[in-house]
């Protein structure tokens, strides 16, 4: 492994300062976009409100607000679940990542301001959510169109939403649907050597298992690193709302293979199996990210002992994303990591800034510095 700094308390605060430097910079030009992707130029783009990561950066302006008090964060981020909302009620593309969208917007403001309305929002997505269940094959369906019977990793942080209804209106309704889908991927995503599917496909009628395909990864037998990730980070969270040690063993289990996986400075290859030689195929920054959060869950999740090395896993992750890979030294540019993948075999999104990848950098080392909420 490269050697890092020891990311003692010191530098974790500065981590943070320059995050929160960062917010104020992009705050100042961001206006009513809803970013997701910023290439060459520097620019994040603004893709229609209904797309997946719409929820992500009024979720940092709400971090940003929980961790400082300052209003100006306040006041960007107060209006997004609302206009969610309005979205709703036409024809629309939502689909399963409802929870992405509305987590980090509705649920994270009435967390923070006891707003009504928001408590709505966020029940009337959990609803939405929850239809989207197949009771036979026993997930939640993925995308739209005629893909009925395809179900995802990224799903498995979606959940989260699910448990926040049940605890919120007192219908265990939403943690059973939650429950059974987390069953799914135990047994169907999760490999034996701990990596995981990224889409598993299934008959709509009887809820067999019928294949299981590449997606965004190199290949069906390959291991995307993000939706590796994703089942990480989901399973410690459906641990933390359930108890259940089955959800802990396995998150572990995704843990092990992606830190043993990890080249030398600690940021993953978008696929950690790709065909190619791994030396010459990208990186995908947001992984990273999104596993540093996930591992920070984990090691809150054990004993001091047995979680130290999920948390120094994380802190050597986020110190590699930090002094490597963030655009510190360049202030015009919109996006706080750089060489992102979003969509490789698609040619879509290679080496790129991207919204979620920055969301769970930010929320990642808010946790060090002693952020306790969790949204997800």
């Amino acid at each position: 492994m490269i050697q890092t700094t020891e990311w003692n308390e010191t530098a974790r605060s500065a981590a943070w300062a320059r995050i929160a430097a960062k917010v104020d910079g992009i705050l100042a030009v961001m206006g009513d976009r809803s970013p997701h992707v910023a290439g060459e130029n520097g620019r994040y783009d603004d893709p229609p409100l209904d797309w997946w990561t719409s929820g992500f950066w009024p979720g940092m302006l709400w971090l940003a607000y929980d961790m400082s008090g300052e209003a100006k964060y306040r006041e960007a981020a107060w209006s997004w679940d609302e206009r969610l909302e309005r979205l709703m009620l036409k024809e629309n593309r939502f689909d399963h990542d409802v929870g992405f969208q509305f987590l980090p917007t509705a649920v994270y403001k009435f967390a923070l301001t006891g707003d009504e309305d928001a408590r709505r929002r966020g029940l009337f997505a959990a609803n939405f959510l929850a239809g989207r269940f197949n009771p036979r094959g026993g997930f939640i369906r993925a995308w739209n169109g005629d893909r009925i019977g395809w179900a995802i990793a990224d799903t498995a942080m979606n959940v989260s939403l699910l448990f926040w209804a049940a605890g919120e209106s007192g219908d265990p309704r939403f943690a059973h649907i939650a429950k059974l889908h987390a069953d799914t991927v135990l047994r169907e995503f999760v490999r034996a050597d701990g990596s995981a599917h990224h889409i598993v496909c299934f008959d709509p009628e009887t809820g067999e298992r019928t294949e299981a395909l590449g997606g965004q990864g190199a290949a069906p037998d390959s291991s995307w690193s993000r939706g590796n990730a994703w089942v990480l980070y989901g399973l410690a969270n459906t641990f933390r709302h359930t108890g259940d040690p089955a959800y802990l063993r396995a998150s572990q289990q995704v843990a092990h293979y992606f830190v043993a996986h990890l080249p030398e400075d600690d940021i993953p290859y978008w696929d950690f199996r790709a065909e190619g030689e791994l030396g010459g195929e990208p990186r995908d920054t947001s992984a990273g990210a999104i596993a540093a959060s996930g591992l920070i869950e984990l090691a809150d999740a054990l004993p001091e002992r047995e979680g130290r090395g999920y948390r120094r896993a994380a802190e050597r992750i986020l110190s590699s994303l930090d002094a490597r890979y963030a655009t510190w030294d360049l202030p015009d540019h919109e996006g706080i990591l750089t060489q992102g993948t979003g969509h490789k075999p698609a040619g879509q999104n290679v080496n790129v800034s991207l919204i979620y990848g920055d969301y769970f950098f930010m929320e990642a080392v808010a946790k060090l510095n002693g952020w306790k909420r969790r949204i997800f």
